[in-house]
C-alpha cells in the first residue's frame, strides 16, 4: 500500500516520458502535481486547523508548567511539530476507518477518501509517512518520552474505530489528543508527577465537551449509520451534562494551578475561560447543528485564554 502511494505521487511526474512539447507537458505535470497534494492537504485537514489547536493549547500548558514558565526551545519546537504531524496523520487514519461510513454523512460525503479522489492505499502511504515524521521528532527527546510516545501512537490508531464498539469515543479521543500531556512532562523533567496526570484528566473532560458539541452536528446522521457518540448517548441530557463537565474541567485546572503554586494571572485566564464555557453553552441551546459546530470552534478560545494567563502569569515580576 505504501509504494501505492508513492506510485500515485510521483505518477503526474513520469506518466508522458515522451512528450510533444516539454514546456507543455511539464506544466500538465506540475499542475497534477499541485491536485494531488491539494487533495492529501485536504485529506490532512489542513485547511481547517482548529484540530492542531485543540491539540496544542493543552500540549503547551504542559510544557510551560514543567518548564516552570521557561520549557527548552528545542522541546517546545519539537512538541509544536509533532502536534501538526500527529494531528494531521490522525485525520487520515479517520478517514480511512470511516471510509464506508462517511460516504452517507452530509458533513464528510466530499472528503478525498469517501468521495474517491484518493485512493485507500495512498491514504495509508501518507499516514504512515507523517507518523514517521513524529517519531524522528520524539527520536531527540529522552528515553521515556520516546517509550510514552508508542502508548500515544496506539491511542491514535485505536480512537477512530472505538465509535463502533461503546458511546465514549470522546473520551478515547481525550485520551489520544492530550498524551502529549505527559510526554510533555517526560520531555522536560523526565518524570511524571501528579499534576501531568491531573491536567490529562482535565484534557480527557475537555476533549468530551468540544467533541460532544462537534458530535451533535452529525447525530441524526449518525443515528442511521450505527455510529455510537456522547451526543446520542446523553440524548436530551447533553447540554446539562455538557455543562457539568466544563464545571469539573475548570476545578481541576484550579487544582493543578493551586498545586503548581500559580498567582491571580493563571485564575483570570481561568475566569475567562468560563464565560467562553457559559457562551458555548448559550450557542447549542437550541441543538442547531450550525449553532454546535459555532460552539466547537469556540474551543479555541478557551484553550488560548487559559495559556496566555499561564504565560504571563509565569512572567518575571509577576505578583502572586
Amino acid at each position: 500500500m505504501v509504494r501505492c502511494w508513492f506510485a500515485s505521487f510521483f505518477y503526474p511526474i513520469c506518466r508522458y516520458p515522451r512528450p510533444l512539447s516539454t514546456g507543455l507537458t511539464f506544466a500538465m505535470n506540475i499542475d497534477r502535481l499541485e491536485n494531488r497534494l491539494r487533495e492529501y492537504a485536504q485529506l490532512m485537514r489542513l485547511h481547517r486547523p482548529i484540530g492542531i489547536y485543540l491539540l496544542l493549547w493543552p500540549t503547551l500548558w504542559a510544557l510551560w508548567l514543567a518548564g516552570n514558565g521557561q520549557p527548552p526551545r528545542g522541546a517546545v519546537l519539537v512538541f509544536v511539530l509533532g502536534v501538526a504531524l500527529m494531528r494531521s496523520a490522525g485525520c487520515v487514519m479517520n478517514d480511512i476507518a470511516d471510509r464506508d461510513f462517511d460516504p452517507h454523512v452530509a458533513r464528510t460525503r466530499d472528503r478525498p477518501l469517501a468521495a474517491g479522489r484518493v485512493g485507500l492505499g495512498e491514504a495509508v502511504g501518507l499516514a504512515v509517512t507523517l507518523c514517521l515524521l513524529a517519531f524522528a521528532l520524539v527520536l531527540t527527546q529522552n528515553a521515556l518520552t520516546v517509550k510514552l510516545s508508542f502508548v500515544g501512537l496506539a491511542l491514535a490508531l485505536s480512537y477512530p474505530f472505538m465509535k463502533r464498539f461503546h458511546h465514549f469515543p470522546q473520551f478515547h479521543l481525550g485520551a489520544a489528543f492530550g498524551w502529549g500531556i505527559p510526554m510533555a512532562y517526560a520531555a522536560v523533567t523526565d518524570t511524571l508527577p501528579p499534576t501531568a496526570w491531573l491536567l490529562f484528566l482535565g484534557n480527557m473532560i475537555w476533549s468530551a465537551v468540544y467533541d460532544t458539541q462537534y458530535a451533535m452536528v452529525d447525530r441524526e446522521d449518525d443515528r442511521k449509520i450505527g455510529v455510537k457518540s456522547t451526543a446520542i448517548l446523553f440524548g436530551e441530557r447533553d447540554k446539562r451534562i455538557i455543562g457539568y463537565l466544563q464545571l469539573l474541567l475548570l476545578g481541576l485546572l484550579a487544582v493543578v494551578g493551586l498545586l503548581t503554586g500559580r498567582g491571580w494571572i493563571y485564575y483570570l485566564g481561568l475566569f475567562v475561560a468560563a464565560w467562553f464555557a457559559l457562551y458555548q453553552q448559550y450557542l447549542i441551546r437550541d441543538r442547531e447543528p450550525a449553532e454546535c459546530f459555532k460552539a466547537f470552534l469556540n474551543n479555541n478560545g478557551f484553550g488560548l485564554v487559559i495559556f496566555c494567563g499561564l504565560l504571563l502569569d509565569f512572567l518575571p515580576g509577576t505578583p502572586d
